[in-house]
């Protein structure tokens, strides 16, 4: 393999690497296990918005620090070092999991909160070397390649965990619960151990003339964080893109995220949601692929365009769904769109920034995208839980207790699609060449 080739494979790799935190601990087994286990006993509304809130803690701290350390990665050339500590923080966040015991919900919360730290952090560099890594002919295919490996690899790793909670005995573990918790243990040893092909394989940044040292590198790149502020008026296309970022992609993170949680809470069995979860993984894997393809031959914008309204349409079909089966087409469609929505976004964005300020760019692009994270989980939870007071009778029933709480889920995930049709409205008026034209002028 060339030296080009090994670096490709190299970034590829770390999205390989660490969707297993994305499928098996975010999406999958997390929001299960925090219900049925670490809130044993909570009411379902309650647990949701505790998870909700969870998410935006972490979601906040990530888009507050971001921009600030892609900047003094840039000046330092710390890039991948930077990837490096984010990574394997929220590897031993992710093998703590496995220490937390039942019923200890707040604690469960602030170690599942310091992994997503890590697991966001970490995204914020690794997008960064995008551009120095793929030429402009084959950026989107290559974006698009990180997000298939890793809808592969999460997915591989998710099948091995679903198995070992389904057939427990198999694997010598005493039930279920045992093989959720020795699952957390295998995704910190699964992204831990693959991200060592990304070290080995991926080269670090040059070290620039403008680096300086220790205190001086902050300094420097958070000057360039302001100076970066004050340029932005210079770029309307970059600073539009990027609101119409933060309001579609809330919209696909939120539905990463509090996909389960909305599938128990309306009262669909764990195991078919972990099954339609697996589908989205391997329908994925192609799927990602044939997006970046899609988006080099056809046209960027109308393959986003597209994804964004299929993703309207799950989230309208998603608070209408009474069966398991719906479910499971749902996984499916957005198996489709997901990681083509990602990784074309991704691509896209690295066409109208300055490529020599990719990291705080991006830090950016990842800080916007974190902000959508924590307003779509909370939106979920308000609604939610302001449905819940409004129909529900002082003294109620377990029967309208069920009801009513499943109207309130219905609701919050009905609330999603505005997100994505205040995105498509705003990124209808991203003209991609002005853009370009606006970044070679800095």
């Amino acid at each position: 393999m060339d030296s080009e080739k090994k670096q490709i494979w190299g970034w590829a790799l770390y999205d390989w690497a660490n969707s297993a935190f994305a499928t098996t601990v975010m999406a999958g087994f997390f929001p299960i296990f925090f219900k049925k286990y670490w809130s044993y006993g909570a009411d379902v509304n309650i647990s949701t918005a505790q998870l909700g809130f969870g998410n935006s803690i972490a979601s906040l701290f990530v888009a507050l620090i971001s921009p600030v350390l892609g900047a003094i990665a840039d000046r330092g050339s710390l890039r991948k070092k930077f990837l490096i500590f984010f990574a394997y923080l929220g590897v031993l966040m992710t093998a703590a999991l496995f220490l937390v015991q039942k019923g200890d919900w707040a604690w469960a919360i602030f170690v599942y909160v310091m992994g997503n730290i890590g697991f966001s952090g970490a995204n914020v560099f690794y997008d960064s070397l995008l551009p120095g890594i793929a030429g402009e002919k084959n950026i989107d295919y290559i974006s698009g390649l990180g997000f298939s490996m890793g809808y592969l690899g999460g997915g591989l790793l998710f099948l091995v965990n679903v198995l070992m909670t389904l057939m427990p005995a198999t694997f010598g573990l005493a039930d279920s619960a045992e093989a959720v918790r020795f699952s957390f243990l295998t995704v910190a040893l699964w992204w831990g151990g693959f991200t060592l092909l990304t070290i080995a394989w991926v080269p670090g940044d040059a070290k620039t003339a403008r680096e300086g040292g220790g205190v001086n590198v902050v300094a420097q790149g958070i000057r360039q964080l302001m100076g970066t502020f004050r340029k932005m008026r210079h770029l309307k296309t970059v600073f539009l893109f990027l609101l119409a970022y933060w309001f579609y992609i809330d919209g696909v993170d939120t539905i990463i995220r509090m996909a389960v949680d909305y599938g128990m809470s309306i009262g669909f069995q764990s195991n078919d949601l972990i099954l339609a979860l697996l589908l989205v993984q391997f329908v994925g894997f192609p799927s990602a692929l044939a997006f970046g393809k899609l988006g080099q031959r056809w046209d960027v914008r109308k393959a986003i365009f597209l994804a964004i309204g299929i993703y309207m349409l799950i989230t309208w079909g998603g608070a209408l769904m009474t069966h398991t089966h719906e479910f499971f087409v749902l996984a499916a469609v957005i198996g489709l769109v997901q990681g083509g929505i990602q990784a074309l976004s991704r691509s896209f964005y690295s066409r109208l920034i300055p490529k020599d300020q990719a990291g705080e760019y991006y830090g950016f692009y990842n800080m916007l995208g974190k902000f959508a994270a924590i307003m779509g989980p909370t939106l979920m939870a308000v609604v939610g839980l302001a449905v819940r007071r409004a129909l529900m009778s002082e003294h109620p029933s377990p029967e309208e207790i069920l009801a009513v709480g499943q109207l309130a889920s219905r609701w919050s995930i009905a609330s999603i699609g505005l997100l994505f049709l205040i995105g498509a409205v705003l990124f209808y008026f991203v003209d991609e060449e002005k853009g370009r034209a606006e970044a070679a002028k800095l």
